[in-house]
């Protein structure tokens, strides 16, 4: 035994045996970088071609998390085995961890070992079935020929995506339609406004307020808090400062003063990096570690020093960078650029726009804090619709407990929306705009209306949802009274209403009171009392004619019926008449139009108990 080598233990790999090896680099190269996935797959390379039946689940699984637009990191790939309940088969949580350690940076090359392996195992297998064939007690010559047949043809299938011919790779990637809806579609950030793995850029006039609204957007996207009026997915936001970096502690300060709250998950690089430098690189992979929701870069200018702007050739490289941090990361690269001398177009060459998702124009208007409008301006959307201008106003914070040399306080500005204030996010106002806005019938009832939700993976309470169904309803009825809907061809609906209703008029509400018969006699809403008092048809109904319907007449006249007060609430009350129980202005219940009385009154209420939904 002395011409055996011993091998330290700790040199023995701790995964198993080393012709394993190649399929582990395949493995770890895709969970680090998911575009070898793509490039793997469209050489043709399979899951069958492993040897490993663990490594295979895994890989199957790394190329579901891709096709579905989610990440390949260890941790995703645990939780989708947890789901399947795979995670043993596939060796455990330590073995899937360690795999994402081995990292070659070239995956192709031990992709070519893992096939030309695949091909002798198939090749060995043929060999075996032959055998069995051959050599069966029931064997008969020619059986073996079916094996050879098959065998050959599975090789011609793959013989494409094995070639290394360029032209075939490509036409790998090619994909039909019904393939287009396994493709992932953009997620929206901040609105209709900014969306993740997608270049966006905020374009204007040097001291227009830009970095104000661009720290503003990132702390509601750190924070999770709505912008103004725009549902906010929250995430960390990385924030690199190239211009201006001394300046960014008192604005955060501010931000944070003014609303009462900590900027939490924004943190800022207080230098530029430069696009076309290595740095570049390092800054693209601790990105990627760091996994942000949105990285700023502030400006374009400050990371691109040297390139020559008005070139497309030099600005593409630039915006090539910048889209290779977009892949890495699948964040929102916001890039904050200057405007020329001349027009609202961005500086510089013109390739820039073509490649971005999203731009935006901020401009302001004035000479102080108090009278200063600033203008934010959507300038491009690839795949939405442009919405309005949003307008800001300024307003001024004194940061607490700092003072200039000369004693006077340290300020600054934060921004406050001089638009109305929308619906909240979830609430019954909000749902109302959002079917208005899809076009919803307005006679769809709760349940139609919650299944639409549902499918729209809209998450609302049930109370809310039934609330917006009266809303709509009550609104389309005020509208029907309104333009007059007695026939089919009077009257046209203005708002959703007219281009959405059925054949049925919607009820004003869900209550049993709407479902009273049509024939019976008017309400006094919609009578006008009688010129002389009491109640309707009364005169006319007395056969004593000539005896005035007011009290009093001739002597010997019998007294008629005295008629009914008229009630002060339809006309408007005159001297002398009994006064109602309630006045003009006491709140109704916004079912039935009764007054509200008690606590339902005291705390608020806007329907009375008969008509409260929950």
């Amino acid at each position: 035994m002395e011409n055996v080598r011993h091998m330290n233990p700790r040199e023995a790999d701790p995964l198993g045996p080393e012709h394993l090896d190649a399929e582990r680099y395949i493995l770890g190269d895709c969970m680090n970088d998911a575009r070898h996935i793509t490039t793997l797959r469209a050489q043709g390379f399979q899951g069958a071609d492993f040897s490993q039946p663990s490594h295979e689940l895994i890989w199957d699984t790394l190329v579901a998390l891709n096709t579905a637009g989610e990440p390949t990191a260890p941790a995703a790939i645990l939780l989708a085995l947890d789901k399947r309940k795979d995670t043993q088969r596939a060796g455990g949580y330590g073995y899937v961890t360690n795999l994402a350690q081995y990292i070659s940076g070239d995956p192709t090359f031990y992709a070519d070992e893992v096939r030309a392996r695949a091909a002798l195992r198939a090749e060995a297998d043929l060999g075996r079935r032959i055998v069995q064939a051959a050599t069966s007690p029931d064997a008969e010559p020619g059986r073996a020929v079916t094996f050879i047949d098959d065998y050959l043809k599975r090789q011609q299938e793959r013989a494409a995506g094995r070639s290394g011919d360029p032209v075939d790779a490509l036409l790998a990637e090619l994909l039909d339609a019904s393939s287009l809806d396994n493709m992932p579609t953009l997620e929206p950030l901040v609105g209709d406004l900014f969306h993740l793995d997608s270049l966006a850029r905020i374009i204007g006039p040097s001291g227009h307020m830009k970095s104000f609204v661009v720290i503003d957007i990132a702390a509601h996207v750190g924070t999770g808090k709505p912008w103004h009026g725009h549902h906010v997915r929250q995430g960390t936001v990385v924030y690199l400062v190239a211009e201006g970096a001394r300046g960014i502690r008192k604005r955060v300060r501010a931000w944070e003063k003014h609303h009462g709250m900590k900027m939490d998950h924004v943190l800022f690089m207080p230098r530029p990096v430069q696009t076309r430098g290595p740095e570049w690189d390092v800054f693209i992979e601790a990105m990627r570690r760091l996994e942000p929701a949105l990285i700023i870069i502030d400006t374009q200018a400050r990371v691109s020093v040297g390139v020559e702007e008005n070139s497309n050739t030099e600005l593409g490289v630039v915006i090539e960078r910048l889209d290779d941090l977009r892949r890495a990361t699948e964040a929102c690269v916001l890039v904050i650029h200057h405007t020329g001398h001349i027009g609202e177009h961005g500086r510089g060459a013109s390739a820039a726009k073509g490649a971005l998702q999203s731009e935006f124009h901020v401009s302001k208007k004035g000479d102080n804090a108090s009278n200063i409008v600033v203008t934010f301006k959507v300038g491009k959307q690839k795949d939405d619709e442009e919405g309005g201008d949003i307008q800001f106003g300024l307003k001024v914070v004194t940061l607490d407990g700092e003072r200039k040399p000369d004693g006077r306080p340290v300020t600054s500005v934060v921004l406050e929306s001089l638009e109305p204030a929308g619906p909240t996010y979830g609430s019954a106002e909000w749902l109302v705009t959002v079917l208005d806005k899809e076009k919803v019938p307005l006679t769809w009832g709760s349940p139609r209306v919650q299944k639409w939700c549902v499918q729209q993976g809209l998450q609302m309470r049930k109370d809310k949802i039934e609330e917006a169904v009266r809303i709509r309803k009550r609104r389309g009825s005020f509208e029907e009274a309104q333009t007059g809907t007695g026939d089919d061809n009077s009257g046209a609906h203005s708002g959703t209403y007219a281009a959405n209703r059925d054949t049925t008029p919607p009820a004003l509400s869900d209550c049993t009171r709407n479902d009273l018969p049509p024939n019976l006699p008017p309400t006094p809403n919609t009578t006008t009392p009688p010129e002389n008092g009491g109640t309707p048809g009364e005169f006319e109904e007395n056969p004593r004619s000539n005896i005035p319907p007011n009290p009093g007449g001739g002597r010997g006249d019998a007294p008629s019926k005295p008629p009914s007060p008229r009630s002060p609430s339809r006309e408007g009350g005159g001297e002398g008449e009994v006064e109602e129980t309630t006045t003009p202005d006491t709140p109704l219940c916004t079912v039935c139009d009764k007054p509200l009385h008690g606590y339902r009154l005291e705390r608020g209420y806007t329907t009375c108990l008969q008509h409260d939904a929950a």
